[in-house]
């Protein structure tokens, strides 16, 4: 038997049999998939390290330039990041907590990287939506929101940063309803304003525990339940305005209420602080205890593919340059159903073609081990998947494929060429690979020929990570132009010929799928252009701004 039909034998057990079935079932149960979503400086990253702290799979807590003496991030891993304090790529991080098994993402907090982000909902099924306690709700807050609630993702509310100076609990909560009409329901409230944190109330028992923050913040903070009497006594207007406050959330109906939560109308709601490591196990806790494990997943068509199912799933991000030591790509593959086992063979919905899953990964930051099965909610590393791109689907036996993942309009453009004719190889295998990674949507004509394609973008920092990682990762240092356009539309092959010699139009093909992209350099320009050719059509693309 050849070690093809030796892997796809072992597949077709474990989910078709009953006991094979239940098994899936129960181990899904186990899974909670999440993101952290905010806006920039938010405290995305720091709060990501905290819950891996806390969940005890790391010793001590990162931070986001090392402040304070402490070292960088594990989710924030490219050189880059670590640089500027920024996340420009999402991270996975797969642990076990308590008897569950965690999969956490975090994801690209600037605007300029909201495709990777758009990416990553498609493949959670719940997210923390982190509050500046001074800031409250931001504008990429509010469009990652967006996104969540279109996706039907539940999500449970961090107020962050409650040790430094910010506004009113019971006004922070306010804004979350009238702005997103989501119904806040504390499960913890501050003792203490924004800025004069003393602990937490735990709001079903009225159970109060103090802090002590560890020096640097680095490890746990010590947490101490200290009785009603005590720290009424310590802390008496504190502690009265906190039992008011309580008392009014009572009378509004602010318990939580589960369905609401699930169905996307109602929001938990946490204080802390990520830095300070305050707050963060009752919100890991919350997490494992109140978010849905995975759900069956709906196919293109519309059916559920049930849990129990062959093995199926979804590639929602490819990376490469995790491993400097073997420069490999991985494709993060979010398993749908069945259960996922390394070797196994599954077929790619695209091409129709066998991929062998040998080299199967779980994933912590940029850090990697061999993976042997997976289930449902689970992320999988597959290593040198170099057919596979971003809303590919996998799948075993019965055929599945799930919807798509969008590319979004890009609003910025540039010409790129190698700054050295004779680094043309590396310049031509950098701009291959990382189109296919979707870091930035790749545009050629036969105008402008294969040395200076265009790179589209939503957002300008783009650029920056296309050319850092081209000089870093292939030797191939670059110089960009940049191009007038501000608008792109999807069009036809029968108007690439229509628009040639249009004036501050240009239609260029896009890599990734073929299709054709018209340029615009306003729309003003565009509307002229529509009226003289009154029968052309012009395809608006997913709006990169609805999330950025």
């Amino acid at each position: 038997m050849s070690t093809t039909e030796s892997a796809a034998q072992r597949e077709t057990a474990p989910s078709s049999g009953t006991a094979g079935g239940a098994r899936v079932v129960g181990e899904t149960a186990r899974r909670r998939t999440f993101a952290v979503i905010s806006h920039p400086d938010a405290g995305k990253s720091t709060l990501t390290e905290a819950l891996a702290l806390h969940a005890e799979v790391i010793d001590s807590a990162g931070a986001v330039h090392g402040k304070s003496g402490r070292k960088g991030v594990t989710s924030d891993w490219m050189e880059m990041e670590r640089a500027r304090g920024i996340s420009v790529s999402s991270a996975v991080l797969q642990f076990a907590y308590r008897d569950c098994v965690i999969n956490l993402l975090d994801t690209p907090g600037h605007g300029d990287f909201s495709e990777d982000t758009y990416r990553v909902l498609a493949a959670v099924d719940a997210a923390v939506m982190l509050l500046d306690a001074a800031k409250g709700l931001e504008p990429q807050t509010l469009k990652l929101f967006d996104v969540c609630r279109s996706r039907g993702v539940p999500i449970v509310t961090f107020v962050n940063k409650w040790d430094r100076p910010g506004r009113e609990a019971l006004e922070l909560l306010d804004e979350v309803e009238q702005t997103i009409g989501l119904r806040p329901m504390p499960l913890t409230w501050p003792l203490g304003i924004a800025g004069q944190f003393k602990g937490l109330i735990e709001r079903t028992t009225g159970e109060y525990t103090a802090f002590t923050r560890a020096a640097g913040g680095a490890t746990k903070a010590t947490a101490q339940v200290v009785d009603a009497e005590t720290i009424a006594a310590q802390e008496p207007e504190y502690w009265q305005n906190a039992q008011d406050e309580l008392g009014l959330l009572d009378e509004i109906g602010a318990g939580f209420d589960e369905e609401g939560f699930r169905s996307g109308k109602a929001t938990p709601v946490l204080f802390g602080s990520a830095l300070s490591n305050i707050g963060v196990a009752r919100l890991l806790d919350s997490l494992v205890d109140l978010a849905p494990p995975p759900a069956p997943r709906p196919d293109v068509k519309g059916d559920d593919r049930p849990l129990e199912a062959p093995t199926s799933g979804l590639i929602f991000k490819v990376q490469a340059g995790m491993d400097k030591a073997h420069r490999d790509r991985m494709a993060f593959l979010r398993i749908c159903s069945g259960r996922f086992e390394r070797g196994m063979v599954l077929t790619h919905a695209a091409t129709g073609k066998p991929f062998a899953t040998k080299y199967a990964q779980s994933v912590f930051g940029a850090e990697r081990r061999t993976v042997e099965e997976a289930f449902p909610g689970d992320i999988v590393g597959l290593v040198n998947a170099t057919a596979l791109r971003p809303g590919d689907t996998l799948y075993a036996a019965d055929p599945v494929e799930f919807p798509s993942i969008p590319a979004f309009a890009p609003e910025h453009f540039a010409v790129i060429r190698a700054k050295d004719a004779g680094k043309y190889k590396q310049f031509r295998k950098g701009i291959e690979q990382l189109g296919n990674e979707a870091v930035i949507q790749i545009l050629r004509s036969d105008l402008r020929g294969d040395q200076a394609p265009v790179l589209a973008a939503v957002g300008p920092l783009q650029f920056d990570v296309v050319t850092t990682r081209l000089e870093t990762e292939f030797n191939a240092p670059v110089t960009l132009d940049r191009l007038p356009y501000q608008i792109a539309r999807l069009v036809d092959a029968e108007a690439v010929e229509k628009l040639a010699g249009q004036s501050e139009c240009e239609v260029l093909r896009r890599d990734a799928d073929g299709e054709h992209l018209a340029l615009f350099t306003n729309k003003w320009r565009m509307d002229i252009i529509q009226r003289k050719f009154p029968d052309m059509r012009f395809e608006a693309m997913p709006a990169g701004s609805s999330i950025s």
